[in-house]
């Protein structure tokens, strides 16, 4: 080990007692950061602590909720063992943990999807368990192609470390797939679970893999149980769910709890003797996921089902992930979610309490967050508006962009300062209504010390001065988010609006854009039609006012592409016909004479005088805020833009706007203009959505549908009465304000 390694741990040492005894601040990854920079191959030379090697997991949900739950159930079987159980899963707070544990069984460490890389050459551990992977923080971490690819390396550099994944989800069945034809894993099996049967469960509108990844099929699915996990195959190729080691079977989820046998389907009936037996406190499909996972790794590392089921039921975390409060006798449950499907599962434990309750929900932008919050549009908060009375919340940086989804979901809801303020808030209603904070990863922290403090303090709370909003049901409200009733068409042909390939076209929330147009009519009484044409659908223009085409990855897209090319004479006859159109991203690309498929370029539909290209690689991306001045709107226009394509106008091209944020490019690095406007034609690389924070640019968009109505059905034309935008305009604020946009 030599110098390097002593000069390590002298510097952790040091570092460690200044961050504890001077700065008063946990001691989780500094130290094995600093000790990093001395030694590079720390892992490596402290994994000898290890007596019987170690275990990494990994996955988008469910890290640390499943490392902690391992390392209790090996601790209640007798075993020594070292876990970095505050979430610190880069190589800086795995070394960390080690630095400060002494010698140990079994280490269980969460580690960070890409930074797997780099840590399991070096800690060479005996199992990685792959719990799932979902689109997450998409200008950090990028598209999840990008992630697997970085744990598939990983595996190839410990070729001896066994995979053990969740086959529901195919995704990781892809990764196992490629592992097991890397060279000098040949020998090395993979083990998969999963869960036997349906659990009968309502889906949500996103899912993040609907293609195979060997041939760019659809997916068939016998059935789902969220998102993209349940038992499905490609019907071009046969890439399936394969068969499983270990199933969970018999499950039971309830209000109140869960419970399922995990067992061996290829053992037989010794399988089924030998089956752990399991049931929890706590619900959640997600957690039945979580739990199959542990109960998997503890059965592989020789523990019992009685340790197992004792470590479940003792199993209180204190990290604010599922960590229920009492103060004075209310009840509060804290979680975090950092994704659509984290999120929509949050929203379904929720849903199952249809007592009155105040929900709320905070999120940061900062850079372990992600700076873009577009995906709060691919969730169901929708849902929410079911789940009977309610009182909702918004806070953190993001607040306002949140209190705008919660409106076009139908759900009102007051901004709150922080997590002192919204206690305050929760107190003035009585104590038999419940509530629910659901944080997103740096927002978590400052909601679990508030209700640390409260606790500490007795569980009192002073409540908020004035008269507590009473809980609304939502519920009563129509399906367009208008009051249940109330119909102010008079026998108006509706205004359609076609959202095509919503299955394909699905990234950075863009489908959320739908969402604003059809509620800004309803809200209105205006009645609108929604024709989401899915990938083979066909549909006659002709009969359509609006059009709207997202974003998506290039692989969705490529096929995305193919369809709309056959409707390329029809979207021509519209566009000519002043038909108003919008496209973000990709389907902005294709409206040009050339773009981009796989990195190649490829002729476009040529309905507007531009082309596209990229400069070096996909990774060469222009990712951030940006804010543009636009002669559709009073204020800046804002949204996010994440894209490798450049394009440039032809002469005499209008842009859809000029950038003026402190950060931002649009089209490209020498214009400094985003998007094009021709005719009714409105092209932009902003998501957001784009039209969520910027209401000006989706009346401009509905008055031209509805002047389109008028003509295609001889009906008078009707004037789009003002909306109480403030909501809106206060998200758009905040944002220039951050910006520097005037």
């Amino acid at each position: 080990m030599g110098l390097r390694f002593t000069a390590a741990r002298a510097v952790s040492g040091i570092s460690t007692w200044g961050l504890k005894n001077v700065f008063h601040r946990p001691a989780a990854n500094f130290p094995g950061k600093m000790a990093l920079y001395v030694d590079p191959q720390l892992i490596a030379h402290l994994r000898g602590k290890l007596d019987r090697g170690s275990v990494c997991v990994v996955g988008t949900n469910g890290k640390t909720t499943v490392s902690n739950l391992l390392a209790d159930v090996l601790e209640a079987s007798g075993q020594r063992v070292v876990c970095n159980r505050t979430g610190a899963n880069l190589d800086s707070g795995v070394s960390t943990a080690l630095l400060h544990a002494g010698k140990a069984d079994w280490g269980v460490f969460e580690c960070d999807e890409l930074w797997l890389a780099k840590i399991l050459p070096q800690l060479r551990a005996n199992y990685v368990v792959l719990l799932n992977l979902f689109r997450d923080q998409l200008d950090r971490c990028g598209e999840i192609d990008r992630i697997q690819d970085s744990i598939v390396k990983a595996l190839g550099s410990s070729p001896e470390t066994v995979l053990v994944y969740n086959a529901d989800d195919p995704l990781c069945a892809s990764i196992a797939d490629r592992a097991g034809q890397l060279p000098g894993r040949e020998g090395t099996r993979s083990i998969a679970f999963g869960v036997a049967e349906s659990m009968g469960l309502a889906q949500n509108t996103v899912s993040d893999a609907t293609m195979c990844q060997r041939c760019s099929t659809m997916f068939e699915y016998d059935w789902r149980q969220y998102g993209q996990l349940g038992e499905w195959r490609c019907p071009n190729c046969g890439f399936a769910r394969p068969a499983l080691d270990f199933a969970a079977e018999n499950v039971q989820l309830g209000v109140n709890g869960l419970a399922f046998s995990l067992a061996k389907p290829g053992a037989g009936d010794a399988g089924r003797e030998g089956a752990f037996s399991v049931s929890a406190r706590f619900s959640g499909a997600y957690m039945v996921y979580n739990l199959a996972a542990v109960s998997v790794a503890a059965s592989l590392l020789g523990c019992t089902n009685e340790a197992l089921q004792k470590a479940i039921d003792a199993f209180d975390p204190q990290n604010g992930r599922l960590q229920t409060y009492d103060l004075a006798g209310r009840r509060v449950l804290l979680n975090l979610a950092k994704n659509p499907t984290g999120f929509n599962q949050n929203l379904k434990i929720v849903a199952q309490d249809q007592a009155p309750k105040v929900v709320a929900f905070f999120i940061n932008d900062k850079e372990a967050d992600g700076r873009d919050v577009s995906w709060l549009w691919d969730i169901d908060f929708e849902e929410l508006a079911q789940a009977g009375p309610l009182t909702a919340y918004a806070g953190g940086i993001r607040g306002r962009d949140m209190a705008v989804r919660l409106k076009y979901a139908g759900i009102d809801a007051q901004t709150v300062d922080n997590a002192d303020d919204l206690l305050h808030r929760i107190a003035q209603q009585p104590r038999e209504v419940s509530a629910y904070i659901i944080a997103n990863y740096t927002s978590l922290p400052g909601c679990k010390a508030a209700l640390d403090a409260a606790v500490a303090a007795g569980g009192e709370v002073e409540p908020a001065a004035g008269e507590a909003p009473a809980p609304r049901d939502f519920g009563t409200q129509g399906a367009d988010g208008a009051p249940a009733g109330e119909d102010a068409a008079n026998g108006q042909n509706p205004v359609v609006i076609a959202h095509l390939f919503p299955d394909l076209l699905n990234l950075y929330g863009d489908g959320g854009n739908v969402r604003v147009l059809q509620q800004r009519l309803a809200w209105r009484g205006i009645p609108v039609e929604i024709r989401r044409v899915n990938h083979g659908d066909a549909i006659d223009l002709s009969g359509v006012d609006l059009i709207m085409m997202g974003g998506s990855p290039d692989r969705e897209q490529k096929l995305a592409s193919a369809d709309i090319v056959a409707m390329r004479d029809q979207l021509d006859a519209y566009v000519q016909d002043m038909g108003p159109l919008l496209a973000i991203c990709g389907s902005y690309q294709m409206l040009g004479r050339e773009w981009l498929v796989d990195g190649e370029k490829v002729p476009g539909l040529g309905l507007v005088g531009m082309t596209t290209g990229r400069p070096g690689t996909s990774g060469d991306r222009l990712v951030s805020n940006i804010a543009l001045r636009s002669p559709l709107a009073d204020e800046p226009v804002v949204g996010y833009e994440n894209h490798a394509g450049r394009t440039y106008l032809d002469e005499g091209v209008e842009p859809f706007g000029t950038v003026v944020s402190n950060t931002g490019l649009g089209n490209n690095e020498e214009t400094k203009q985003d998007g094009v406007r021709y005719k009714n034609v409105l092209g932009t690389y902003l998501h957001g959505p784009l039209l969520a924070k910027n209401p000006q640019i989706a009346d401009w968009l509905l008055a031209r549908a509805l002047e389109r109505n008028a003509k295609r059905t001889g009906q008078p034309l009707v004037e789009l009465t003002p909306l109480d935008d403030a909501p809106e305009k206060a998200a758009n604020t905040f944002m220039c304000d951050k910006l520097g946009a005037k």
